[in-house]
């Protein structure tokens, strides 16, 4: 379940603004706060199956919304190749001095500024 929160976060951080605002929210109680369907239900004061179906439809679109765009596979690409190479400019700057080692710590300060 741990992955399937992860990623259901993940998908409604970025395109949370896509859904109706019930959808949203019951997304938000499920995942953010850890809500069962009837926590859900009694919270937003409809049925347990009304959860359900509000939680179904924004999966669905929040996966469909993912499969088409592929914003959060690029984004995590992009993240894993800043990690590399924060990695191996970190190796550098330990292996040289002089120029070398001032352009990779320059290097890794506009690199921290990218990642954060």
């Amino acid at each position: 379940m741990e992955d399937k929160t992860l990623q259901m976060t993940m998908l409604l951080d970025f395109y949370g603004e896509l859904l109706t605002p019930k959808q949203r929210d019951a997304v938000a109680l499920r995942y953010d706060d850890d809500f069962s369907l009837a926590e859900i239900a009694e919270d937003m004061g409809i049925t347990r199956q009304g959860a359900r179906d509000l939680l179904v439809r924004a999966e669905a679109t929040l996966t469909e919304t993912e499969r088409k765009t592929g914003i959060i596979r690029r984004f995590q690409e992009q993240r894993a190749a800043l990690d590399r190479m924060d990695g191996e400019l970190r190796q550098l700057a330990s292996m040289t001095d002089g120029p070398a080692r001032e352009l990779s710590e320059k290097l890794l300060t506009e690199l921290s500024g990218i990642r954060d």
